[in-house]
């Protein structure tokens, strides 16, 4: 059993105000690995006073000695990748080759992008016309809120640009996985990281988030997780009038046109959906496929879903784990039985575990067929290894349907011609749009449109997210 039961707030771990433990879940085994404390709202007031008498001198750090601490976490991250393996594995459940070889290194990835942007970055410029000084400077004392289904990802896409900005900050990592943030917090200390720049406190949303969202003396709020708790955080925060930059949900459009390499673009519609064991709020899960060519694509579908193998996370090999926890477990069976009565074909997968998998919180990997863009299982976000299939007629259906969604962070187009994709790329409402397979590098924005979210991440549009803009005249 591991323990780790203190916070981090300025600069030294220290006990919470009140003991109240949490056990952390392994679930692949159902087994507890690890308990922490979950904090309250006097952690919190400990950790923001740390995080505002540091905001003093930090903010007047110079660029090359920020840049110089990037530097500094990314020796001491890289050096310490196999710990965030195992602790991503532990708390999440990620096979052992996907955390390798894609949840740990998303880290490093953001960590220099952002040293990048921030070498780059345009610190005070002359206005327009001149006569002016346009200053960017740090927003202050912001509160970062981090979920648990690519955790070092989102917690490294916040906290590497607001330490580049200047800013200090207080972590809440999602309390289902806090071993990769706890981690990290470590990885920072080694790297001396100024006493209470970077602060962390353990909780849940209605408890330390909360207090974060509403605390007086936070000038930002940074949230990645659900639409629902999103629009919560932006209510607690409302009052203060502080910044909030949101990263939400999605129930992202795959249009699929006839003229696309049928069985390298279901291949990959199968592969993308079911990464992460379908835990990426980016996820293409609405796979939308021109009529022509539906009933091809189904078959095709069929034929290839079972080559997406469930596995436990300890082995090596391309496999999917389990969904992160029970409640989780039990939603996706809610959302694949509530599909199965609506009428909708199952392709593959369907209700229950994966035969072998009794223990554990593992889903069979689900593919539905003739389904209609308004039922539940294509207008909600499901959080699991579940696709959907709808047909359509015409380009001008197909994006009405992918449009058709209270979501926007993410669109995917499979076609053989390059016009037609940069048509429709421009036609979609979605943050990011992804053709034929493509994917991005760590410095191109990510973010959402509609209820997906706002303001935009990684790499220079991360950075800006965290600065202020001051004029000066005269």
């Amino acid at each position: 059993m591991i323990e780790k039961r203190q916070f981090y707030i300025g600069g030294a771990w220290v006990d919470p105000v009140a003991t109240r433990d949490l056990a952390v879940i392994d679930p692949a085994t159902e087994n507890a690995v690890a308990v922490i404390s979950i904090g309250s709202a006097a952690d919190v007031d400990l950790a923001v006073e740390a995080a505002k008498n540091a905001f003093v001198s930090w903010s007047e750090v110079s660029v090359d000695d920020r840049a110089g601490l990037l530097k500094r976490i990314i020796d001491i991250y890289e050096r310490r990748s196999d710990d965030m393996d195992e602790a991503i594995r532990l708390e999440m459940g990620a096979p052992a080759d996907f955390a390798r070889t894609q949840q740990t290194p998303s880290g490093v990835g953001h960590l220099q992008a952002t040293l990048e942007a921030l070498k780059a970055h345009e610190f005070e410029r002359p206005s327009p016309r001149g006569g002016s000084l346009l200053r960017h400077e740090p927003i202050g004392v912001c509160g970062l809120i981090t979920p648990w289904n690519w955790p070092i990802n989102q917690i490294t896409a916040k906290v590497a640009p607001a330490l580049a900005a200047g800013c200090t900050m207080v972590l809440k990592p999602s309390e289902i996985a806090p071993l990769s943030g706890l981690l990290f917090a470590e990885i920072l200390h080694e790297a001396g990281c100024p006493a209470g720049v970077f602060n962390l406190v353990n909780g849940d949303g209605p408890g330390v988030g909360a207090a974060m969202s509403a605390h007086p003396d936070i000038d930002m709020m940074s949230f990645t997780g659900s639409t629902r708790a999103g629009v919560a955080v932006s209510q607690s925060a409302a009052p203060t009038v502080k910044r909030v930059a949101l990263e939400l949900g999605g129930k992202s459009a795959n249009l699929l046109f006839a003229d696309a390499d049928l069985e390298t673009a279901v291949r990959f519609s199968l592969e993308s959906c079911f990464s992460n064991t379908g835990q990426s709020c980016d996820a293409p899960t609405r796979l939308l496929v021109e009529n022509s060519v539906y009933e091809q694509v189904v078959a095709l579908a069929e034929k290839i879903a079972p080559d997406t193998k469930v596995g436990n996370p300890q082995d090596a090999g391309d496999h999917i784990g389990p969904v992160i926890s029970e409640l989780q477990f039990e939603r996706i069976q809610g959302h694949i039985e509530r599909g199965v009565a609506d009428g909708a074909q199952v392709v593959a997968g369907g209700p229950g575990k994966p035969e072998g998998f009794e223990t554990g919180y593992f889903v069979k990997p689900t593919v539905f067929a003739d389904v209609t863009n308004q039922m539940s299982i294509a207008r909600n976000e499901i959080f699991g290894p579940v696709l959907v299939m709808i047909p359509f007629e015409t380009e001008d259906e197909a994006v009405s349907m992918a449009n058709d969604t209270p979501y926007g962070l993410a669109a995917y187009i499979q076609t053989g011609d390059p016009e037609r994709a940069k048509r429709v790329s421009r036609k979609l409402r979605a943050g990011s749009v992804y053709i034929n397979g493509a994917s991005p590098d760590w410095d191109v924005p990510f973010g959402g449109y509609k209820q997906s979210g706002n303001g935009r991440e990684y790499g220079e549009f991360g950075l800006e997210d965290f600065l202020e803009l001051k004029a000066i005249t005269g």
